[in-house]
C-alpha cells in the first residue's frame, strides 16, 4: 500500500516511538517488534478501505494502538476512540496520539462496558477477545448501518459458528493482504437472537 509522505513519516515517527516504549512496558512481543512493519502496521493498514468513508470509530482494547492509531495516522481527520483498560497502555496511547499530532483521537482508559462512545459508524477490535465476546459491543456502539471489523486468524470459522447462535449478523469476509492464514470479518446488522 503507498501512503503519502506525511503518512509515511507518521508511522515511522508511530513505529519509533513504541519501540521506545515496548522495552520499558512490553506493548507488543519481542519476536513480533523484529518484524513490526508487515506483522503490525501493514496488518492494521489494510482495515482502513474497508471502513465507511464517515463517522467515528473506536478500537477496543487498543493495546499498543493496533489498528486505532495506525488508521489515525491514515485518516488524521477521522474521529476515533481508543479504548484500553491497562493504565500504562492508555498512558502510551495518550502520549503517542499527543506526540503524532493526532488532535481527534480519544483515549479511554477504562473496560468497554464502561466506556461513553456516541453511536460509531465502525467498531474495531485486533487479538483482544472471540467473536462472541465482541459482538455486544458491537451491538451496543454501532449506529444503524454501522460496521465491525474484526481481523481473525485460524480460528475464525469456529468463532463465526459459536456466535452464530447467539447473534444474527450480515457477514462479509476479506482475505488478509499480510497472513495467508488470517481473514478480516466484516459485519453488519448485528442483532441479538431473540429467545
Amino acid at each position: 500500500m503507498k501512503h503519502s509522505p506525511e503518512t509515511t513519516e507518521g508511522l515511522a515517527a508511530f513505529r519509533s516511538l513504541l519501540l521506545r516504549w515496548n522495552a520499558r512496558i512490553n506493548l507488543i512481543s519481542g519476536e513480533t517488534a523484529a518484524e513490526i512493519d508487515q506483522r503490525h502496521i501493514a496488518d492494521c493498514a489494510q482495515l482502513q478501505p474497508l471502513l465507511p468513508e464517515h463517522g467515528p470509530i473506536a478500537d477496543i482494547g487498543s493495546g499498543a494502538g493496533f489498528p486505532g492509531l495506525v488508521l489515525a495516522i491514515l485518516q488524521p481527520e477521522r474521529e476515533i476512540h481508543l479504548v484500553e483498560s491497562d493504565k500504562r497502555k492508555a498512558a502510551f496511547l495518550v502520549e503517542a496520539s499527543a506526540q503524532l499530532k493526532l488532535p481527534m483521537v480519544r483515549v479511554h482508559a477504562c473496560r468497554a462496558e464502561n466506556a461513553k462512545l456516541s453511536p460509531l459508524s465502525a467498531i474495531t477490535a485486533r487479538a483482544l477477545a472471540p467473536l462472541g465476546s465482541l459482538l455486544p459491543y458491537a451491538a451496543r456502539f454501532l449506529a444503524p448501518g454501522g460496521v465491525a471489523l474484526f481481523p481473525k486468524g485460524k480460528t475464525a470459522e469456529k468463532e463465526l459458528t459459536e456466535a452464530a447462535q447467539d447473534w444474527h449478523f450480515t457477514l462479509e469476509r476479506f482475505p488478509s493482504a499480510t497472513s495467508p492464514e488470517a481473514t478480516i470479518l466484516r459485519l453488519s446488522n448485528i442483532q441479538r437472537v431473540q429467545p
